[in-house]
């Protein structure tokens, strides 16, 4: 069966010669007889994959050694829970809101300290990004979200923030586009976006912020996890295999930089065409827009199903919008291709010239 042009959020696309490398070696890893999800996650083998993992993504992000690189569990959403516990140490913890994963993230915070807005996007429906202010020197840290999946805007310069950690929720865009990680005390990232199967979480911590809590139970106490070097328990083995695949096509497109450029050609080509459609729209103020999750719509609900209808009937997958936006939504993410986008916007054209002036027809 030929591949749907596949759009959704999460889990998401992954490269075709990714999926092609696992099913070559799904039954038998290097000569071994035995699948990786087969591996003792103490054999040579998979030592070599976690190895292999993190050196990759160290020289994909030019993480500092200074930085542990952990591959948790739990998703992006227990990190909400981990990040206060191991960091808040009695302070207050600020947060910039901008979409819905902000107010999961601080509601969780919430339970174990004291937090507060430090600015907010909420006013507009998370339509853009707010002018962030400078944080109070003796805040805990400052949590931001630097890709908004369901609301489509992004922070591309995170903020200044002197002394005090700055948090990001990188679950949507980390590599897709350049950052500094000097600039963060924390990155965290689930990783079924742009890195692999869901399953695996991606923390990277400055180590000066490790071990300053005690009693955390071992699980959630990111000194425990480093110490093990992630592997207290046993990790999610498969998902890290195929991430480490990711981490090597990533390289071959000549990293980060050289995947940020084709995301903006992709992201371009989309914007461009709702910008002179007259028909499709986006919400989302342009300065702000993601180059990953392009919210859409037509402004007519009854449009905007029998779009969604037609595209399904023609493989494209997963465009329907998140339920608290409505329209569509399409997340073009590292693996899926250009072509994929034409085809999208030449589906929309057709639409427009079918429905034009608002008509249904059947």
């Amino acid at each position: 069966m030929e591949r749907a042009y596949n759009f959704s959020a999460g889990p998401a696309i992954l490269p075709v010669p990714v999926l092609e490398k696992v099913q070559k070696e799904l039954l038998s890893y290097k000569g071994s007889g035995m699948s990786v999800m087969e591996l003792s996650h103490r054999s040579d083998l998979f030592e070599e994959i976690l190895g292999d993992a993190e050196s990759l993504l160290r020289e994909l992000m030019h993480i500092p050694e200074n930085y542990k690189i952990l591959f948790l569990q739990g998703g992006a959403s227990l990190q909400f829970t981990m990040i206060p516990m191991n960091l808040m140490a009695g302070k207050k913890a600020y947060f910039v809101n901008t979409g819905s994963w902000s107010e999961k993230a601080m509601e969780e915070a919430a339970k174990i300290g004291d937090i507060e807005v430090l600015a907010s996007s909420k006013d507009k429906n998370f339509s853009y990004i707010p002018e962030i202010p400078r944080v109070p020197s003796d805040a805990a840290y400052l949590h931001i979200t630097t890709n908004n999946t369901i609301e489509g805007t992004a922070i591309f310069t995170p903020p200044e923030t002197g002394d005090v950690p700055l948090v990001a929720d990188m679950s949507s865009n980390i590599l897709s586009s350049v950052y500094d990680v000097n600039k963060f005390g924390l990155i965290y990232a689930g990783a079924q976006k742009n890195i692999g199967p869901a399953g695996l979480t991606i923390v990277i911590v400055r180590e000066d912020l490790i071990g300053n809590v005690a009693g955390l139970p071992a699980m959630l106490d990111y000194a425990v996890q480093a110490k093990n070097g992630s592997m207290y328990n046993t990790p999610a083995t498969f998902a890290i295999y195929v991430a480490k695949l990711v981490f090597e096509w990533i390289k071959e497109q000549g990293g980060v930089a050289g995947i940020e450029a084709l995301n903006r050609k992709k992201a371009a080509l989309l914007y461009d065409y709702l910008d002179a459609s007259s028909m499709f729209s986006s919400p989302v103020n342009k300065a702000d827009r993601s180059l990953t999750n392009v919210p859409f719509m037509t402004g007519s609900p009854d449009l905007d199903k029998l779009f969604i209808k037609e595209a399904e009937e023609l493989h494209f997958e997963n465009l329907k919008g998140h339920r608290s936006v409505g329209g569509m939504r399409a997340s073009i993410y590292n693996a899926f291709p250009y072509a994929g986008v034409e085809a999208l916007t030449a589906l929309m054209e057709k639409f427009v010239a079918t429905h034009k002036g608002g008509e249904i027809h059947v």
